[in-house]
């Protein structure tokens, strides 16, 4: 159907549910269950889900060269299509934000829909300073301090305020213990990543879920993807970086809503 070649699926997946098909594309440091884990189930209530952790990510071995966010994407649509989907819906967090659009871009006759959470179309100036620091931590191999540079970047700041000490301590070793080996590379990726000549070619339906109290992804990019992108939504959640953490029901709610408006 695509008019692009796919590759083999090799990426480890994840295949929940029935129904209309959602692919998953996870943030950078992550996986598929880390970064979708707690709204899996209700996703998958109403759709095919598939998502592919990227290298050093889940169950797929790590990189030995630098990623590729068109080899992200194709993985991604590819491994939904092995999976039967001929079209679907793609929920890109973070990282995931790109390879979603650039799943679009590259096989717009796959993709029926676009959800893009806490993203950004191309790196400024914020993200220029704190993507290397998260890369020289994860390389220096101190887990216990680059979560502690991660739980005050991505907690929003009523999330975090209304922690008591023992629930924060609680928080950064769980932060520690879930850091994806694959880290460094995927976040060597995240400042080489720039789909803004992507977005107005975009066909798919889109809504950009803003996280308004976000310190890793400023809300004006968050803005400037929905001015982009032709006649796409844009909704505002109050939380940080983690709304898998911070709201789920609530965003489990946003994605299912639109996309049970535009189920193809």
């Amino acid at each position: 159907m695509s008019e692009r070649p796919l590759p083999e699926a090799t990426f480890a997946r994840t295949v929940l549910g029935s129904g209309p098909g959602l692919a998953l594309a996870h943030g950078a440091g992550s996986s598929v269950a880390g970064t979708y884990g707690p709204i899996l189930d209700g996703l998958a209530a109403h759709h095919t889900v598939v998502g592919v952790d990227y290298p050093g990510s889940g169950g797929t071995p790590r990189a030995a060269t630098p990623l590729s966010l068109d080899d992200l994407a194709d993985q991604l649509v590819a491994a939904a299509v092995a999976e039967g989907l001929d079209t679907f819906a793609v929920s890109g967090y973070s990282l995931g934000g790109p390879v979603a659009i650039r799943a679009a871009a590259r096989h717009p006759e796959r993709v029926t829909a676009l959800v893009l959470t806490a993203t950004f179309p191309h790196r400024d100036n914020r993200l220029v300073l704190a993507l290397p620091v998260w890369r020289k931590l994860a390389e220096s191999g101190n887990r216990e301090l680059l979560a502690e540079f991660l739980t005050m970047m991505a907690l929003g700041a009523d999330a975090l305020e209304a922690m008591p000490e023992e629930q924060l301590q609680q928080a950064i070793a769980f932060t520690a213990a879930s850091v994806a080996d694959g880290t460094p590379e995927h976040a060597e990726l995240a400042p080489r990543v720039d789909v803004r000549d992507d977005l107005p070619g975009i066909q798919a339906p889109t809504l950009v879920i803003s996280t308004t109290q976000d310190w890793f992804t400023a809300t004006r990019l968050h803005r400037q993807l929905a001015d982009t992108i032709p006649h796409a939504e844009l909704v505002e959640i109050a939380t940080g970086h983690l709304p898998m953490v911070e709201r789920p029901e609530e965003w489990r709610q946003l994605i299912t809503d639109f996309l049970k408006r535009h189920s193809g």
